[in-house]
């Protein structure tokens, strides 16, 4: 004999609400996760070798070698060259494809402001913090973060500060260099080379009786080239006297006469 209820529930193609659980039916906290879609997977002849992301990065590294500083600069007065968002991009984005790196942005922070020119044009500034994620061929990831600024005078200084700060990210942690000449190249001479030495030590070779006048006029010119001659020191009598002052009076004391 069945009940309203349980005509109803069998018309409807299901069990009774009061029915207790099927005796085959799988706990309620047992839980049967997706199949990974990955699982089966094998690299092909076409596809990036299966490496650490530390080991894909740095094999980017070595294809890129370096981007030389070939757009130039030239206006209002100013001209410099330099590596563009753009070119930079074209560079490493073939490369990362083909060892499998991902370059992602995971989080941007950014603050505004308000810039006037000299001429009275209102520009907006913007400054970002963006968080990347570089994600390898084995899907384990780096996370790194660099910051950029830029002005512009309508809706684009969001996404120029974005460029720039993935500019600094594959030129900075790519440890991208321009092959322009090491400033090291060149040597320039530049006086008082010699170990920075302390105020007494210019007084005690001042007073020492066997200094001669010729070495207090070099003393005098050494103290002036690191502007120490208003540097004051305890004299032969104890009392504060500049390096100066000290000099002057020991010299015309050994000269008889003034400086």
């Amino acid at each position: 004999m069945t009940t309203i209820a349980e005509r109803a529930a069998a018309a409807a193609g299901r069990a009774d609400t009061d029915a207790g659980p099927a005796e085959d039916a799988p706990p309620a906290d047992e839980y049967n996760p997706p199949p990974d879609p990955m699982a089966d997977y094998e690299p092909g002849e076409d596809d990036p070798d299966q490496v650490p992301v530390g080991v894909a990065w740095l094999r980017v590294r070595r294809d890129i070698r370096a981007i030389s500083k070939d757009q130039q600069y030239n206006q209002a007065g100013t001209r410099f060259n330099f590596r563009g968002v753009d070119t930079v991009v074209n560079v490493f984005g073939p490369v990362t494809l083909k060892h499998g790196v991902n370059v992602l942005s995971s989080k941007v922070e950014a603050s505004y402001g308000e810039k006037t020119t000299a001429k009275g044009t209102k520009m907006r500034e913007c400054s970002v913090l963006v968080t990347w994620t570089i994600m390898g061929p084995m899907g384990d990831t780096l996370t790194l973060q660099t910051m950029g600024e830029a002005l512009d005078t309508a809706d684009k200084a969001t996404t120029k500060a974005q460029s720039v700060a993935l500019r600094t990210l594959l030129l900075g942690f790519g440890l991208t260099p321009t092959h322009d000449k090491d400033p090291d190249a060149d040597r320039i001479e530049r006086g008082n080379d010699a170990p920075a030495r302390s105020a007494e030590s210019y007084r005690d070779e001042i007073l020492n009786p066997k200094t001669s006048p010729g070495r207090l006029q070099q003393i005098s010119y050494e103290l002036s080239n690191l502007r120490m001659l208003g540097a004051k020191v305890a004299n032969e009598t104890g009392k504060q006297e500049t390096l100066d002052a000290l000099g002057r009076r020991i010299y015309g004391e050994r000269t008889g006469g003034g400086q």
